[in-house]
């Protein structure tokens, strides 16, 4: 798979995930798993490869 992920949707994934985690360990119930979002955000950030938007044909890349 191509890299779809750019720059600026890389860092914004990566804030979200870092938001999101603790969420995973310090709430109790149902938003606890709110959390889990976190890691396939961080994942595709850090490869910058996303199924979704190559399902979709999308690319946020500057340079292809």
């Amino acid at each position: 798979m191509k890299m779809n992920v750019g720059k600026t949707d890389s860092t914004i994934r990566i804030i979200l995930s870092l938001l999101l985690l603790p969420l995973l360990f310090t709430n109790k119930g149902p938003s606890r798993w709110i959390g889990l979002f976190s890691i396939p955000l961080l994942g595709t950030a850090l490869t910058r490869k996303c199924g979704a938007y190559a399902l979709m044909g999308k690319s946020t890349c500057e340079i292809e």
